[in-house]
């Protein structure tokens, strides 16, 4: 059967042929009459018919003789009715009576299955936020009667990542607090038991922290969820806490670390399915770049590798190409190429660190830059990458602090001296300069020394002949 209920329902009837007596064929003509009036409602309720439809959904539900799978299909469709009609009342008056069906009236499961895509399509359809707490809270009141626990922590969890989402960081504290304690032992520590539930409470109390930014708590709570051993969680909560963990990672300029669990969410959100695996796959590209790593490439490992030509990642990989190959004008002409709100840019997480990336290109390429020099003038510097020479001397004096640089800044010439080559394979080449500097300088000093040496010869050929020509004065 198609039913266009929360769920799809499972009809499937049994026509094995029994002998029956009076009272069977009695009870068997009313399920009949029933069902048939169930499928009555539900072509009024297609045929836009509403007020009929409700009437004969609730003829279904008094008809029966006492509370079975059938009320329990025609009160789910009064609530769905009522829900889009704006009849927030109503909607709870049916909802409440339905509740008490999944005592005894159906099977656990299938009442978990129906509750749970109640409680997502009534989330999914309204804003207003009374309805939606008194509802959540009718449910939860029902769950505790009847002691379904996982149920009952299922629906806390679903409510919590309600508020999340709508960031209702005070609603959603108030939750977080209550699962908390339904998941902790006498002695106030965490019941390893429910490790899988936990994990679920501290992956949303992460989220909360990440977002509101205190650094403090989601690093306590980071590193809590790594002590929890006992759980079998699903790979997206996984994903989640990873996630979070690069991102304070990032905001404590711990590159590697980040780019460790970035790898880790990204593995697990594609283990789970989950569409934010692209995402997070360009936090990792971002990682990549900034912890300097240039002989890791993102997109190598087994994992990442058929993403590698995915639309969405194809600007992130030209950027972490082009940053490799230290190809500053490439770098600019990809971030100005997908600056748009579709772009790279687009994501406020990534737009805050792509200054950090900038300078840390700008950074390579001005140590390329240098590399055969032994002095330069700053002006030059700033005029090839550029920008400023106010900002160009600010990088060069980051990189001199850094210890990337061995020099210094001469304010009075405006030049770069370098004392030391920044890596090993410019030392030749500065090695070098210095040598014809050297040379020059001593060719200078020995032609200042002949040029010495023959003023002297000449001083002393005129003083000899001054004297010559007194002694022939004096003789005559």
């Amino acid at each position: 059967m198609s039913d266009d209920d929360f769920m799809m329902e499972d009809d499937d009837e049994n026509y094995d042929f029994e002998y029956e007596d009076d009272d069977d064929m009695e009870s068997n003509s009313s399920n009949v009459d029933i069902e048939n009036k169930y499928y009555n409602a539900k072509a009024l309720k297609e045929d836009d018919d509403i007020e009929p439809a409700i009437e004969e959904f609730l003829g279904v539900v008094e008809l029966e003789p006492e509370k079975g799978e059938w009320g329990f299909k025609a009160l789910k469709q009064m609530v769905k009715i009522l829900f889009r009609r704006g009849e927030h009342e109503r909607t709870l008056k049916y909802y409440s009576q339905l509740l008490t069906y999944t005592k005894s009236a159906v099977t656990r499961n299938y009442s978990e299955k129906s509750l749970n895509n109640i409680l997502d399509y009534i989330s999914a359809g309204t804003t207003d936020m009374e309805f939606m707490e008194q509802f959540y809270s009718t449910t939860l009141t029902a769950l505790e009667e009847t002691k379904n626990e996982r149920l009952w922590l299922k629906t806390n969890l679903k409510l919590a990542k309600l508020w999340l989402d709508r960031k209702e960081y005070g609603r959603l504290s108030k939750i977080l607090r209550v699962l908390h304690e339904a998941c902790q032992m006498d002695d106030g520590g965490d019941d390893q038991s429910k490790g899988t539930y936990l994990l679920e409470v501290y992956a949303l109390e992460i989220q909360m922290y990440t977002e509101t930014k205190n650094n403090k708590m989601l690093k306590e709570l980071y590193n809590k969820t790594l002590q929890i051993n006992s759980a079998i969680p699903h790979p997206r909560i996984l994903g989640v806490i990873h996630e979070c963990g690069g991102k304070m990672h990032m905001s404590e300029k711990q590159w590697e670390k980040a780019r460790e669990d970035f790898f880790e969410a990204f593995r697990n959100y594609d283990e789970a399915g989950s569409l934010q695996r692209i995402q997070v796959l360009k936090y990792l590209v971002l990682a990549v770049m900034l912890s300097n790593a240039d002989d890791i490439n993102p997109f190598e490992s087994q994992e990442t590798k058929p993403y590698k030509s995915n639309p969405q990642i194809a600007a992130m990989n030209s950027l972490v190409d082009a940053y490799q190959r230290s190809d500053l004008q490439e770098f600019q002409e990809v971030l100005k190429k997908n600056g748009g709100p579709e772009g790279i840019m687009s994501d406020p997480f990534i737009q805050f660190y792509l200054d950090d990336v900038l300078r840390r290109i700008r950074s390579k390429f001005i140590i390329n830059m240098i590399a055969p020099y032994s002095r330069i003038e700053i002006d030059y510097l700033a005029e090839a990458l550029k920008i400023s020479y106010t900002e160009m001397e600010d990088l060069l004096i980051m990189l001199i602090l850094n210890g990337e640089i061995k020099g210094k800044i001469d304010e009075v010439t405006s030049r770069l001296e370098i004392e030391v080559a920044p890596d090993t394979g410019a030392e030749e080449a500065v090695a070098g300069t210095e040598k014809r500097e050297k040379e020059q300088a001593a060719r200078e000093i020995a032609l200042q020394q002949t040029r010495f040496k023959a003023m002297q010869a000449w001083g002393g050929s005129v003083e000899k002949l001054a004297r010559t020509a007194f002694v022939s004065a004096a003789r005559g």
